[in-house]
């Protein structure tokens, strides 16, 4: 039996993306807590998100849990989900705030200028909905799930890694723009794999599995 420790800050839907993981991982003991002591002891390590940077990362910081996440992302199977992908990063343009400094680079805003459809229509801001994901290289997570499979978004900004090569997943959207990062023992994705159909459910299950 594996232990899967969803951390929470406040600042997720955890509530689905344990039920998610709990589908694809019976027998397993899925928990969602806002212990580090029990984030330290998990086997496995998700850290999801949504909203703003900025109350994120003050989230974070007034529940103690910023170097609970920082040692889970040093040394056991971690997976950061939208905005836990996005506080991996060293700075956000999302309120000028720093990141956690896991992974170098910035976040970035979707620039206005470029937000042009194919037909030349404006594309919204927030991305809101699905996409195609283009993989950059095999990848254990990426295991039975074809190149260009659709996942569910919703953001303004997105990571820009200062290493091409952290780069695992590529989506177009006004411009091309990394949507899934991998580094060692972490993965993380700006798609919401819990909101993903069949697709984010494999991506789930190849976690579960994954020993990297």
């Amino acid at each position: 039996m594996t232990t899967v420790a969803i951390i929470d800050y406040g600042m997720g839907n955890l509530r689905s993306v344990a039920k998610a993981i709990e589908h694809v991982a019976p027998g397993h003991d899925v928990f969602i807590t806002s212990e580090p002591a029990r984030v330290a002891e998990a086997e496995r390590v998700v850290f999801p998100g949504q909203g703003a940077m900025p109350d994120c990362m003050r989230e974070l910081e007034a529940r103690g849990l910023r170097q609970a996440v920082v040692d889970a992302a040093a040394g056991k199977p971690f997976l950061g989900i939208c905005i836990g992908q996005q506080m991996l990063f060293e700075h956000s343009a999302e309120g000028d705030v720093p990141g956690l400094g896991i992974l170098d680079g910035d976040v970035v805003r979707f620039p206005e200028a470029k937000m042009l459809a194919a037909d030349g229509g404006r594309l919204k801001v927030p991305h809101m909905g699905w996409n195609e994901v283009w993989q950059r290289g095999a990848h254990p997570m990426w295991d039975g799930i074809p190149d260009g499979e659709r996942f569910y978004f919703v953001h303004s900004y997105f990571v820009a890694p200062a290493d091409p090569a952290l780069t695992a997943a590529e989506t177009d959207y006004g411009v091309r723009f990394t949507s899934a990062v991998a580094r060692a023992n972490i993965f993380a994705a700006q798609f919401h794999p819990e909101k993903s159909a069949a697709a984010g459910l494999r991506l789930l299950a190849n976690f579960i599995r994954w020993q990297p």
